[in-house]
């Protein structure tokens, strides 16, 4: 069978999938990434989302920011402006002139949310999630700029509300977001492929299936077809769905149909 009926086999024909095993290699690996690109648009969805939120939040914020300058490597407002914290769905925002909290306490509000931000009296500081993938990038899930950096030096607090109002997400950004999705979809996906194919190999010994495991990889990988799309179908509107679970169950039962032994006829 050629690719193109193999691909529609994947989605009612279960047993014509063990054809599978003669493709060559390198139309496995395009069908894996063809699967990972449908597997990364809900986790770009989710981050526009948040992105969005951000901005939506963010507005909020501006209209809750006060007038200040810096003057002296030091936040400066009106000697009747307070100090105060502001939270939204998304961002914890701290404006404090006055040097009663530090980087650290600005870290710790960070708790559901996706940003603590803080206005402190000598420095910027912008708190993201402590995750592997930012601690990589950054060195550290925590921005300290602080205010004898000559870029933030003219900020005023019309120039910040200002900037923030006006600010909008570029058209470019989803594409990008979908492309930095698709390496970690391609690695989440290879891998539990390969999970499933071993308990495949395991299971095809039980019942007496001469194959190698390169050939159950390949039927895996075209057995996976189906339950990759129902796992993005429903990731959209369920984000906590486990679908490496789901996929790794339902690509192990459609190979188990694929490869199943037919029963001699009763005479």
């Amino acid at each position: 069978m050629s690719y193109i009926q193999l691909v529609k086999a994947s989605f009612r024909q279960f047993d014509q999938l063990k054809a599978a095993k003669t493709l060559a290699f390198g139309k496995i690996v395009g069908h894996l990434i063809l699967l990972s690109l449908i597997f990364a648009i809900p986790i770009s969805f989710q981050v526009m989302k948040i992105f969005s939120a951000i901005q939506t939040d963010g507005r909020e914020i501006a209209q809750k920011i006060p007038d200040f300058t810096i003057q002296n490597n030091q936040l400066t407002v009106d000697k009747s402006q307070e100090g105060f914290i502001y939270q939204t769905d998304s961002i914890i925002f701290t404006f404090d002139p006055e040097g009663k909290r530090d980087a650290t306490a600005i870290s710790n509000d960070l708790v559901g949310n996706f940003l603590s931000v803080g206005l402190l009296k000598d420095q910027l500081i912008v708190s993201l999630p402590a995750t592997e993938n930012i601690t990589s990038i950054l060195g550290s899930n925590q921005l300290k700029i602080p205010y004898s950096n000559p870029q933030i030096q003219q900020l005023t607090g019309e120039a910040l509300r200002a900037s923030i109002n006006q600010n909008q997400l570029p058209w470019w950004l989803f594409p990008l977001i979908f492309l930095i999705a698709l390496y970690p979809s391609f690695i989440t996906l290879g891998f539990s492929l390969l999970f499933t194919t071993l308990f495949a190999n395991l299971f095809g010994r039980f019942r007496g299936l001469r194959q190698t495991f390169l050939e159950n990889f390949k039927i895996v990988v075209l057995a996976s077809t189906l339950p990759v799309v129902v796992a993005v179908i429903v990731n959209s509107f369920i984000p906590n769905f486990a679908a490496d679970t789901f996929l790794t169950i339902g690509s192990l039962f459609i190979f188990n149909l694929a490869t199943r032994i037919p029963r001699p006829p009763v005479k």
